[in-house]
């Protein structure tokens, strides 16, 4: 067979291995042409009487990250067209025959009547976890590297190629919804408790070991093609599955507060599959994903969380011109808690660090919490003793700055005051190279501002990192006035070393992220301030598809921070740049209750050392008016939480200060959980039409105030029926 993306070779035995090595790739990708090959490797070991069976395995690191979905972005674009040409009716017959093509090539494999087995390494997932789950027999290596699972539900699809049936029919129905709805990677040994695997080898062995299960007369029948198949929780309607599927519906409520439809069409694909055969189980799980794809959900999810943060993540903001910079070694200055985790991160990828502090015992302290941080990992049997040793010897913890002499890049993370962070600047400067890169991980204070006090402004640049740095995605790349190409090439290329999303902005007073978080929180202080139950602003915030209400984020980065922030803010823009009802709640929590936030157990919340946290009884009283939750239009108090985060980022879009709608959408879905399922800030405005947002920020402005005024640039689009992704597309034409 004349093959490009497959190697396909029959040993003495009669076994056929398919090797999947697509080239010009990193990584294995489901397309049209590897399907169309896939297809013909079926019906030559089917159609070969001297081929016993076949395993697939992959030329790579790693086996498949799953589709291109770029690829289903094109079939809507095409589906469009058709609509327009010939009709809804034959449109929609050609995207659901297109989007059931994988589908149904994956049953042709699974009942061609030779058996297939799948020999898997490193990631296997999405639309190629469930070509495994298609073959008879799975084994994975035990390496650390390798994970499987069905992510789709992050991009607001979910398995369409026969995952939702295939898992239901492996594990209990309780199970599978949990593993569907979390689209979580899962190691080898997990997956084979799960039942999900078969046999979890050594690296060099999975290969032989598929073979060998062939070779010893591995059938060619799926459990579910076998006459007296039984579902592991049994039939839909029975007492078992009375057990399961009314809490299993109000699961799905609960989390997802119906902005989802991805998860719930993954309930009602289940739900129905289970009552039929497979191949009509397959049928009606493929008509719901064809309905899922067509979502505005979808399409956005997939635009910002797919497309638009793969193109981030490989560099479309780096300077073409500037060639990789060099970094071997990186200084953090300040252990505390943010530079301790950006310590860490930096190990973590292998890059040398000096931690330093004002003592050695602090820079120590800063050193210890990597040391903790794999210490858990270890404890969760996802880390190696030799793992932590290896990451630890990557620290070195000094109070000597003459420590950073060889350092590449210097990240400060002090305290976030002008002066201290002007004394270290002045430190740093005195002790680095020439060509050494100077960022500072201020979090609210204008870059350009402190590259004052610095003797080489070309070559400082702002790095902020978010809270906890571990576990946060993303990065936001702050320019000053002066801010040269190779220190952000350089920022850049620091920021994909340590696997993590970048964007890029230019200066201003909160950036662009805090300047939305600080929105959505003012907005959730007023909201309490005019006497709307506590309770009530949270699950507004929730509802409207935020991680946590504005009051609960409040006390996670600190009471006392944001009132900090408000006087700093007053002190250098005046009186009218802070809200005086929010500067009484914050100084009366802060000043006169003590109340930090969740770092002293009480803030809006308190936080008991056995039991969940709960709202402080004392909120009501602290408010001084409360309002009838039955005469409060819940739906505004939504509507509110995100128009404000919205309106705002389009000040900052119109300002310059954010110059990309990929990166407003990406930043503010990885930095502060703005709902997902709209695809980010500037997608839930072109979602809604510019003209239908100005008439609600109208109608928001004239109940609430100005500070849901619609910018300029927004009034514009609203008259002339502008896109922000349109805008961004016109320039880059």
């Amino acid at each position: 067979m004349d093959l490009t993306h497959f190697r396909f070779e029959t040993d003495q035995d009669g076994i056929a291995l398919a090797t999947w090595d697509s080239p010009g790739r990193s990584m294995n990708v489901i397309t049209p042409e590897v399907m169309a090959e896939l297809d013909r490797i079926i019906d030559a070991v089917a159609g070969d009487a001297a081929v016993k069976g076949c395993v697939i395995t992959s030329g790579k690191e790693a086996f498949s990250g799953g589709a291109d979905l770029t690829m289903l972005q094109g079939l809507g674009a095409e589906y469009a067209r058709l609509s327009r040409e010939r009709g809804e009716e034959e449109a929609m017959r050609f995207f659901f025959e297109e989007t059931r093509r994988l589908s149904l090539l994956y049953r042709k494999l699974e009942t061609c009547g030779k058996p297939f087995a799948a020999a898997i390494h490193g990631t296997c997932l999405g639309g190629a976890f469930e070509l495994a789950l298609a073959c008879h027999h799975r084994v994975v290596s035990d390496d650390d590297k390798t994970r499987v699972g069905l992510p789709e539900i992050k991009v607001g699809l979910f398995p369409g190629a026969g995952g939702t049936q295939r898992v239901a029919r492996l594990m209990q129905t309780g199970d599978a919804l949990q593993m569907l709805f979390k689209g979580d990677q899962i190691r080898p040994l997990m997956a084979r408790n799960m039942g999900l695997v078969h046999a979890v080898a050594k690296r060099d062995s999975v290969v032989a070991e598929a073979k060998a299960w062939i070779r010893g007369g591995g059938a060619a029948l799926a459990p579910w093609d076998q006459p007296k198949f039984k579902a592991p929780s049994g039939k839909v309607y029975s007492p078992a599955g009375m057990m399961t599927w009314p809490p299993a519906n109000a699961i799905y409520r609960r989390e997802t507060h119906d902005n989802y439809p991805a998860a719930k069409a993954i309930l009602q694909s289940v739900y129905e599959g289970l009552q039929l055969p497979m191949d009509l189980a397959l049928k009606v799980e493929s008509r719901y994903f064809s309905k899922i794809l067509r979502s505005p959900e979808a399409a956005a999810m997939i635009r910002s969380l797919f497309v638009s943060m793969g193109e981030l993540n490989k560099g479309a903001r780096r300077p073409a011109a500037i060639g990789p910079v060099s970094l071997k070694r990186v200084g953090v200055v300040g252990a505390g808690f943010m530079g301790a985790g950006i310590a860490y991160v930096t190990a973590q990828a292998g890059i040398e660090v000096v931690l330093i502090d004002q003592s050695a015992e602090a820079a120590e302290k800063g050193k210890a919490y990597s040391h903790k941080l794999v210490s858990d990992q270890i404890m969760k049997g996802r880390a190696k003793t030799a793992d932590r040793d290896a990451l630890l010897a990557r620290i070195t913890a000094t109070a000597d700055y003459a420590a950073l002499s060889d350092c590449d890049l210097v990240i400060e993370a002090v305290f976030e005051d002008p002066k201290v962070k002007a004394e270290v600047i002045a430190k740093v400067e005195a002790s680095i190279r020439p060509e050494t890169i100077f960022a500072s991980n201020t979090s609210t204070l204008p870059i350009s501002g402190l590259a004052d006090g610095s003797a080489r402004p070309d070559q400082f640049i702002g790095i902020h990192f978010f809270s906890p740095v571990e576990k946060m995605l993303l990065v936001e790349i702050i320019k000053g006035r002066q801010s040269g190409e190779r220190a952000l090439a350089a920022a850049l290329d620091y920021v994909r070393a340590i696997r993590k999303t970048p964007i890029v902005v230019n200066d201003a007073r909160g950036f662009f992220a805090n300047r939305c978080v600080g929105a959505y929180i003012l907005e959730g202080h007023l909201m309490l301030a005019e006497g709307v139950p506590a309770a009530m602003i949270e699950n507004a915030g929730r509802q409207a598809g935020m991680p946590v209400g504005p009051l609960s984020l409040n006390d996670e980065v600190g009471v006392d921070l944001g009132l900090k922030i408000l006087k700093a803010t007053k002190a250098q823009a005046g009186e009218g740049a802070v809200n005086p009802l929010q500067e009484r709640l914050l100084v009366a929590l802060v000043e006169g209750e003590g109340r930090l936030g969740r770092k002293n157990r009480k803030g809006f919340y308190d936080y008991p050392e056995n039991g969940p946290k709960r709202l402080w009884p004392g909120l009501a009283a602290l408010a001084g008016t409360r309002q009838d939750p039955d005469a409060v239009d819940f739906q505004e108090l939504k509507h509110r939480l995100l128009v404000a985060q919205a309106v705002e980022a389009a000040r900052v879009y119109g300002e310059g200060v954010v110059t990309d709608p990929r990166e407003a959408d990406v930043g503010s879905i990885l930095g502060f959980g703005f709902a997902p399922f709209t695809g980010g800030v500037l997608s839930y405005i072109d979602g809604m039409g510019a003209r239908r947002f100005v008439e609600l920020c109208r109608r928001l402005e004239a109940k609430h105030g100005a500070r849901f005024a619609p910018p300029a640039n927004l009034l514009a689009m609203a008259e002339t029926g502008e896109r922000f992704y349109g805008r961004a597309e016109a320039r880059a034409a």
